[in-house]
């Protein structure tokens, strides 16, 4: 499970430091692809297979399907991490993210998100009991 929050920068290569913790987790090698709310989602190989399998199993009479999975894949990028812990990230990943200098990886249970440090701090948490209350909707209660 990957959990915490990390800041780090983007190098004029297009390189980002991953977290030791991270890197353990993640392999040698991992995905990457574009995320919601405009960051970056990572990976494992396993859990990208889940993710495929999955989507195999969605017929592809849904449109909404179709699109989301065209999203989703079309931008994903097979990534590895070098002997000083970095990966590069395709540009049109980074531009699609905004990540210029500052970035802040954040570990969400099955995967990253890579956030510009800048959307990442536009994040408003103001609403967290209402949207706490609809997660126990869910079944989801802490």
């Amino acid at each position: 499970m990957f959990k915490g929050e990390y800041n780090h920068s983007v190098d004029a290569k297009g390189r980002i430091i991953m977290p030791a913790k991270f890197r353990e987790m993640l392999g040698d090698e991992f995905v990457v692809t574009k995320g919601l709310d405009h960051c970056l989602f990572v990976y494992p190989n396993e859990e990208w297979q889940n993710i495929e399998n999955k989507f195999r199993e969605v017929p592809l009479t849904t449109k909404d399907a179709r699109k989301f999975a065209r999203f989703f894949f079309a931008g994903a990028a097979d990534c590895e991490i070098d002997k000083q812990g970095r990966a590069l990230i395709p540009g049109v990943l980074r531009e699609y993210a905004g990540l210029q200098k500052e970035v802040v990886l954040v570990g969400v249970l099955n995967r990253i998100e890579i956030w510009s440090k800048d959307r990442w701090l536009e994040n408003e948490y103001d609403d967290m009991d209402e949207i706490a209350e609809h997660m126990a909707a869910l079944g989801l209660g802490i």
